[in-house]
This record gives C-alpha cells, structure tokens and sequence, in this order.
C-alpha cells in the first residue's frame, strides 16, 4: 500500500479545495471510461461530440488512451492547484507550463512499453491543453454553477465533521482505500508504492469531485494532495415520496427534507421540486423552527441541510409498518 508520512503541522494546515481542474478529469474519465451507472447517464448527451473529436484528433485520442494505465494517471492530469480557489484558466496555465518532453515522461511512467509513434510530434503540449479545454467546454463549464454547488455542499458537511470528530472520523468516508494509520501515517490507496515523507511539503489539500474513485494529486516536492467522490452527487435524483412523512408535514415539505441529506441551496432546491424561491424559502423557515434543519453560509450562498432530527423523522415516516417493531430504537446518523 501507498503511504504518505504527514507531519503533524502540515495536517494541521490542510484543507479542502474546490478544483475545476480536477473535475474537468473526473468528467474525461466518465467520457472515455464509465464505470458507474451515473457515469453512463451523464456521458449519454455528450459522447457522439466526443468521439467526433477524437476522430479528428488522432495525437489527441492516442494521448488519451495513453494517459490512462491500469492503476496510475498521468502527472500533467494531476497536478495539485496552487492556491486555494482556483479557476480553471490558472490550473490549466499548469499544463502549458509543462514542456512536450515532461508530457512524454508523464506518459511513459504511467503505462509499460513504448509510445505510440503519433505522440512523438512536437507540439504534444498544445495538444493535451486542447483536450482538458475541450471536456471543460463542452462538458463541464456549462453545468459547474451545479457542480460546484455540490462540492461546496459536500465540503461544509465534511468541515462539520472534521470539527466534531477530527481528521480520524473524516478519513475513513473520504475514499474507500485512504485510511489514517495512525502516527502521521496516511494511506492514500493500495498500491504498491514505496512510502514518501512529506517533510518538504508546503500543501496538503483534499479535493471533491464527481467521480467514482479517488486519485492522488501532486507537484512534488511541495504541493499534494488527494481526490474523492463527492457526496450527493445523484442527489438531484430523489427517492419516492412515501405517505407517511407527506401526511405528517405536507407534500412539498417533505420533498424538500428528504433531499437535504447533504448540504443543498435554497436555488438548488427550488431547481430540485420545481417550486418557487419564496415557496422554499417558507419551508425551510419552518423545519428550521422545527429543529429538523440547520444552515451555514459557503461563499454567497446558504446550504441547508437535516438534522439528525430531520434525518429521524425522515426515516421513521419511511419505514414501512411490517419492518417497524413497536418500542425500537432508532439510532441518530454519524
């Protein structure tokens, strides 16, 4: 497994990272290689674009097919952002930075075996710099106001439970191999790479994506990082209403707090049920009152989200009488 040694004060200087970048290769990944269902509903609209463009760019579709080996990516599609909000103009100045020479080396250590003669041209730079503009145009710039919504959601419930419970109960729900160890001990995933000490590090960030699997990201010496499934992201996709809870509170109410499961916005929610921002808005005035949510502002906007009240009423009222014991308790979620 892949150890990283995390001095105490780096820890202690960490953060999250909302990073377009990162989730421009999230959606070149669902583009060129889908694995979870999501992942083929969301690439459906987009791949006759996409393979029309690799049909046309033949250094582009080899760079491609090279960059993704069996267990590691190439280094120029994970490359740590430099500051803590980043725009996507500024990581991909990253990119243009790196010589055709380094893409070439990027290359050959992610995949076994020589490459294929096409990526031998000069101007291989430009050509990786056409692609990642290429998804983030066509794909990812036109939703990122939504996306970047769930990332922020997802980052506030995660700084929640990093206040409450410490790195050690944030580690283990971040990405299923990364686990902390124990004295400054962090695994990243499990694959058989020699430990690396981070004494020189300046930056150790943990970045949401819409991704299936989690991946490293870094510019060594200085810069690392780590990528993980954001939550929420089928969060727009919500279960059948059953009776019970649209009894007790009312139809619409109930829409509302069954998808405030993860951190959602007030626009996001009225996007969400089709109701009106005032009609939310009056909602969650009264679950607030009610104790059944709670809020806090991330950048302009306010998320909302349940309580573990919210979150026991909710599963009460959706627990079908046969599977309901009479006097059972019922546990308050992590």
């Amino acid at each position: 497994m892949a150890v990283w040694q995390v001095p105490v004060d780096l820890l202690a200087r960490s953060r999250f990272t909302i990073s377009p970048m990162t989730d421009t290769v999230s959606a070149l990944l669902s583009l060129d290689r889908p694995r979870r269902p999501w992942q083929h509903a969301w690439r459906r609209p987009h791949v006759a674009a996409y393979e029309e463009m690799l049909a046309r760019r033949p250094v582009v579709r080899a760079l491609v097919a090279a960059a993704f080996g069996r267990r590691y990516m190439a280094d120029f599609l994970t490359l740590a952002p430099a500051s803590a909000t980043p725009t996507f103009a500024e990581e991909l100045a990253a990119v243009i930075a790196r010589p055709d020479e380094q893409i070439r080396a990027d290359l050959r250590a992610t995949r076994p075996g020589p490459l294929d003669d096409v990526l031998s041209v000069d101007g291989l730079t430009q050509e990786a710099v056409f692609l990642l503009d290429w998804v983030w145009t066509h794909t990812v710039r036109p939703e990122w106001p939504a996306r970047e919504q769930r990332l922020r959601a997802d980052v506030v419930a995660r700084t929640s439970r990093l206040s409450a419970e410490g790195w050690a109960g944030v580690f283990p729900d971040l990405a299923g191999t990364m686990q902390w160890l124990g004295d400054g001990r962090l695994q990243v995933n499990d694959l058989p790479d020699p430990p690396l000490p981070l004494d020189r590090a300046e930056q150790l960030i943990f970045v949401p994506a819409h991704c299936g699997h989690g991946w490293v990201v870094w510019d060594q010496p200085t810069r690392f990082g780590m990528v993980y499934p954001a939550r929420g992201i089928l969060a727009d996709a919500a279960p059948p209403a059953p009776d019970g809870l649209d009894r007790l509170i009312g139809l619409n109410r109930a829409a509302i707090l069954r998808r405030l499961g993860t951190p959602v916005s007030t626009s996001h929610l009225a996007a969400l049920t089709g109701l009106s921002l005032g009609s939310v808005g009056d909602h969650l005035r009264v679950l607030l009152d009610a104790g059944a949510v709670t809020k806090q502002r991330s950048g302009r906007e306010v998320l909302y989200w349940r309580t573990p009240f919210g979150t026991l009423l909710v599963d009460r009222t959706t627990e079908s009488p046969a599977s309901a014991a009479p006097g059972r308790a019922v546990g308050f979620p992590d």
